[in-house]
């Protein structure tokens, strides 16, 4: 197809930099979506199969978790260095290499003999992983003019925010119907056509061959020392995150040990990278205010679309008994929602100021998730379902202009360290707030449990009632009088930790919904953002 049919097939497009797309722009980003939901589906798929994983390959729950963070701690190295990456190898080529590794890595997963072979998969599968997001919303960034760039977005957003909500329950789908091995071997085929599609369809922008050929002719020098500080701040970073709550977090001292690491690693490699010429991560980037503000905005989102994801099902699970299946279906019609309202919302990017359109979606994020403060243990499925549909309408209206609005202003040759940076906020922040959220459940519990055990007690006239109430009901079921009294006492402990527990959880929806709040001040300190991509100061 010609350039000239292309772009009459898909409307009339100008890209946004100097790269004028052979084919149509929206098959463009069919393609890359293809490969974002098959990496951010693997992100959360493997979760609920973890009991059966261990299970086939003789080992423990605990030595089972390194599976998922052996993939996120190598996921997280990758995507900081990806722009460094698709300069040196150009980004088509890096891009297909990601591809291909994730491919053949998932295939060795299911082919897995022992749990070592399969963290060694991992860790190989989320370097291939790592690198996909920053290069696709490289790709659509310089195929899609400013104006269209919501829509274009829309389009990937759906793939980032759909995979994660049906992942557990497709994954308990698999799990229970066939074999835990299969998780991996359905990333198979897809990664094929999708390698199929990039070499036919994706090319290089103009700006992007000539940085490389720059960057060689100057004589290419690798960032060793950047690259080896990259690597000691989120790999010990990741693993204290995920196992910090396993491990009472700063009473180890190997989680002090990995905090350690990880910060004096961050400062050095501060210093290091800002003072370097072709540094792996560009920091100067940050030194752009409207930039800076993206990122936080999108640390925030990240833990705000992680934290939901997780502690919802979690409370269902937990606290109500819920299978992991019946908790992923009660969360994926807000999946369904999302599909509706990102093409809506990347439509209204073309009409309107970005910033209000983020102001929207942090207003209903916070009203959702502070509605979720009301649940309580009789909560019905549909319910739980209304709330996730909810809180999903403010997600859509997040997802799309938060990424949009990160690339206003910057120059096309820094779009691929824009995409690394602004996906390992998003990383990052989804890490970051499962892991304190988890904390802030489990110490809010303890709280909550020695405020109501002061009406546990003999003198408390409510205590007394329900005690003398349940005791004989107990007896009369078969009980002889002092195990009625044993199983009474030990119910009204159950109903007093479940109680504090419920507690725990809505404080922390509490906590969630104040993020939401606090963060729509900050997007006024951002310049104004017009439909056509322009940045003003007001």
């Amino acid at each position: 197809m010609s350039a000239a049919s292309s772009a009459k097939a898909g409307g009339d497009f100008t890209a946004s930099s100097d790269l004028q797309p052979r084919h149509n722009p929206w098959a463009i980003a069919l393609t890359v979506t293809l490969a974002t939901f098959m990496e951010v589906l693997d992100t959360s798929i493997a979760n609920v199969a973890l009991p059966h994983i261990a299970g086939g390959l003789s080992a423990s729950i605990d030595e089972a978790t390194w599976i998922l963070t052996s993939y996120l701690v190598s996921n997280a190295i990758v995507l900081p260095a990806s722009a460094w990456a698709s300069t040196v190898l150009g980004r088509k080529r890096f891009y297909m290499s990601c591809v291909a590794l994730f491919t053949i890595s998932s295939a060795l997963c299911g082919l897995a003999p022992s749990l070592s072979a399969l963290i060694l998969f991992r860790i190989m599968q989320g370097a291939g992983g790592g690198g996909l997001q920053p290069s696709e919303q490289g790709i659509l960034a310089d195929t899609f003019p400013p104006e269209r760039r919501g829509m274009a977005f829309a389009v990937y957003g759906m793939a980032v925010v759909l995979a994660p909500a049906i992942g557990p329950t497709l994954g308990g789908w698999i799990t229970d119907n066939y074999n835990w091995r299969w998780i991996f071997y359905i990333n198979v085929p897809v990664g094929l056509l999708s390698l199929f599609l990039t070499h036919r369809m994706i090319e290089d922008p103009p700006h992007l061959k000539e940085a490389r050929r720059r960057a060689f002719s100057e004589g290419l020098r690798i960032d060793y020392v950047g690259l080896m500080l990259l690597v000691l701040t989120f790999g010990p970073f990741q693993v204290m995150l995920d196992k910090g709550e396993e491990l009472d977090w700063f009473q180890s001292h190997f989680i002090v040990a990995l905090a350690a690491t990880a910060a004096v690693s961050l400062l050095v490699g501060i210093a290091w990278e800002l003072y370097q010429k072709r540094p792996i991560v560009n920091l100067r980037l940050m030194s752009n205010r409207h930039f800076a503000i993206s990122c936080v905005l999108m640390l925030s989102f990240g833990s705000i679309i992680y934290g939901t994801t997780t502690l919802l099902p979690e409370f269902v699970q937990v606290m109500m008994g819920y299978t992991a299946e019946l908790a992923g279906l009660m969360i994926s019609p807000g999946g369904l929602v999302i599909l509706v309202f990102m093409p809506l919302v990347g439509a209204l990017l073309g009409r309107i100021d970005a910033r209000w359109v983020i102001v929207i979606g942090f207003g209903i994020s916070a009203l959702s998730i502070y509605h979720m403060t009301g649940i309580d243990l009789q909560m019905s499925f549909g319910h739980g379902m209304m709330l996730r549909i909810y809180q999903s309408i403010g997600l859509a209206f997040l997802f799309v202009p938060l990424n949009t609005i990160a690339y206003v202003g910057v120059p096309a040759e820094s779009n691929d360290q824009v995409s690394g940076l602004i996906n390992l906020m998003r990383n990052v922040g989804g890490s970051v707030g499962i892991s304190l959220l988890s904390a802030a459940v489990t110490s809010r519990t303890q709280i909550h449990q020695d405020t109501l055990s002061l009406h546990t007690s003999s003198y408390d006239p409510a205590f007394r009632e329900s005690l003398s109430g349940l005791g004989p009901t107990l007896a009369r079921a078969g009980f002889s009088t002092p195990d009625a009294t044993h199983q009474a006492l030990a119910r009204m402990y159950q109903t007093v930790m479940g109680q504090a527990q419920t507690l725990a959880y809505l404080d922390v929806f509490w906590l969630l919904a104040m993020l939401c709040v606090a963060m729509i001040p900050l997007v006024f300190l951002m310049k104004q953002s017009q439909p056509t991509g322009e940045i003003h100061a007001h």
